[in-house]
C-alpha cells in the first residue's frame, strides 16, 4: 500500500501522500459526453488513483484537472431523478420546520445545479440563492425564477456576499464537499457567509459505506475527496466550525449529512448521533491504513465477475444494454474496459446525453424508448444508487423476458 513516490500533497493538511487506497488505471473525465461530430477525435485521459493521507486519513485524488474545466459546462442535472427530487423536498420541509425558517429568513445553496432544491424555498416565499459555476446548468435553474450566480464558492465569493449584505440562515452544500479542489479556502467561504446562529448542512457519500460496499465506481476526477464523519469535522473544526448532528442517508449508495454551526454558538448542543457515529468510525478502523489497504484487490475481483459476465452473454447471443449514464458509469466501464462489443448501448433520460456517446467507452446513449425497440436480454443499471426507481420505471422488460443486472457491490441478477 506505501509507494515508492510520493504523490503530492494532502489537499486538507499538507502531508505528503504515499499510501494508495485504490488504483483505477486512466480514465477521461466522466461527464465528457462526446457528440458524434468528435468521434474522430482524441480524447484526455488522466490517471485515476487515489490515495489516503496517513495523518488525517482523508481519502484523495490528486487534481489532475481543475474544477474550472470540469463545471464550466456541466452534463449532470439533478432534476431528472424522481427520487432525488422527493429527497430535496423532504429536506426542505425539515429545515424550514427544525429551524423555522420565513420570509425574513436567508437560504443559500453552494453548488445548487439547475434548482432542483431550492425551488421548495422559493414555493414556501423564503428568500433563496443558489452559487453554481456551470452556466449551461444555472440557466435551467434561473429559468425556474430562482436567483442563482455563475462562480465558484470559496473565500473570495463569500467575502463579495458578506459586503452585500448576504449571510445565510440555512447554508447548504449537498454532493459539493467531494468536488472542491481546494477544501481550505471553500469551508472557509462557508464560515464566512454563514450566519451567526445559522446553520450549515452537507450532503456526502460516506467513505465507510464505499468500502463496505465496494463503491469504486463513485471515484472519479470531478470527486476530488472521499469523508468519513471524523474527517469532515477536522476539517470543519479547523475553520471555526462544529458538528453538531448527524443523518445518515441512503441516497448515492448510503450518505451521510451533518449539521454544522460556528464553534462560538451555544444553541445547538452536539447530539449522541455525533458521538455514537465517531464510535462506530473509530471501531471499524477509519483512523488506521489496515483500513483501507484490501479496498484495491475486492475492486479488481468485481472487476473480473462483471466482465465474465457480459462475455458469456455475448458467448451465448444474449444482447445486453444499459440504463443510465452516470459519472459513476463512466468509471466503470472505463475501469473494466467494457465497449459496444460487451454493452451495446445505453440510454438516460437526460436530453442532454441522448445522441452522445459515453467518454472513453464510446457507447452510444439513447432515449429509454430504444429499449422498447430492441427488448435485450438484460439491462445493465448504471445508477444502482437508485435501482428501486428504475426497476419501477423499467418493469416492462419483464414481458419479453428481460431481466436487471446491478453492478454493485458485486454483479446480481434480478428479474
Amino acid at each position: 500500500m506505501t509507494d515508492t513516490v510520493v504523490s503530492g500533497a494532502c489537499r486538507f493538511c499538507g502531508t505528503p501522500l504515499s499510501h494508495t487506497f485504490v488504483d483505477l488505471g486512466m480514465s477521461p473525465l466522466c461527464e465528457s459526453y462526446i457528440p458524434a461530430d468528435r468521434l474522430g477525435e482524441k480524447e484526455p485521459f488522466y490517471p485515476l488513483r487515489v490515495f489516503v493521507c496517513d495523518r488525517c486519513f482523508l481519502v484523495q485524488l490528486p487534481a489532475h484537472v481543475g474544477g474550472e474545466e470540469i463545471f464550466t459546462e456541466y452534463a449532470y442535472f439533478s432534476s431528472y431523478s424522481e427520487s432525488w427530487l422527493a429527497h430535496a423536498e423532504r429536506y426542505a420541509e425539515a429545515m424550514i420546520a427544525r429551524l423555522g425558517l420565513k420570509e425574513t429568513s436567508q437560504v443559500v445553496e453552494v453548488a445548487s445545479n439547475d434548482g432542483y432544491l431550492l425551488q421548495y424555498f422559493v414555493r414556501r416565499g423564503i428568500p433563496s440563492l443558489g452559487i453554481e459555476p456551470a452556466a449551461n446548468v444555472a440557466a435551467v435553474a434561473t429559468a425556474k425564477g430562482i436567483p442563482t450566480l455563475v462562480e465558484f464558492f470559496g473565500r473570495e465569493s463569500a467575502a463579495h456576499l458578506v459586503a452585500r449584505g448576504i449571510q445565510a440562515d440555512l447554508l447548504a452544500g449537498n454532493n459539493v464537499l467531494a468536488q472542491v479542489p481546494d477544501l481550505n479556502d471553500f469551508v472557509a467561504g462557508l464560515a464566512l457567509v454563514l450566519r451567526p446562529g445559522g446553520v450549515l448542512t452537507l450532503e456526502f457519500p460516506h467513505l465507510m459505506r464505499l468500502v463496505e460496499e465496494n463503491q469504486f465506481d463513485t471515484i472519479y476526477h470531478e470527486h476530488y475527496s472521499y469523508f468519513s464523519l471524523g474527517t469532515v469535522e477536522a476539517i470543519l473544526r479547523a475553520h471555526g466550525l462544529t458538528v453538531f448532528d448527524v443523518e445518515t442517508l441512503p441516497t448515492h449508495g448510503g450518505s451521510l449529512r451533518i449539521l454544522a454551526r460556528h464553534a462560538t454558538d451555544p444553541t445547538h448542543p452536539v447530539t449522541e448521533r455525533v458521538c455514537a457515529l465517531r464510535r462506530l468510525e473509530e471501531s471499524a478502523g477509519l483512523n488506521s491504513l489496515e483500513y483501507y489497504a484490501s479496498f484495491d484487490a475486492r475492486v479488481r475481483e468485481t472487476r473480473g465477475r462483471l466482465v465474465e459476465f457480459l462475455e458469456e452473454a455475448r458467448r451465448e447471443g444474449k444482447r445486453v444494454a444499459g440504463y443510465g449514464a452516470p459519472g459513476k458509469g463512466n468509471t466503470l466501464l472505463n475501469y473494466c474496459g467494457i465497449g459496444v462489443g460487451l454493452l451495446e448501448y445505453t440510454v438516460d433520460r437526460n436530453p442532454y446525453k441522448q445522441g452522445k456517446f459515453l467518454p472513453g467507452s464510446r457507447i452510444p446513449v439513447f432515449a429509454p424508448e430504444k429499449i422498447d425497440e430492441t427488448r435485450p436480454d438484460y439491462l445493465l443499471i448504471l445508477p444502482w444508487n437508485i435501482e428501486e426507481e428504475i426497476v419501477a420505471q423499467m418493469s416492462r422488460i419483464r414481458d419479453w423476458g428481460g431481466q436487471f443486472a446491478v453492478p454493485i457491490p458485486s454483479l446480481r441478477i434480478r428479474a
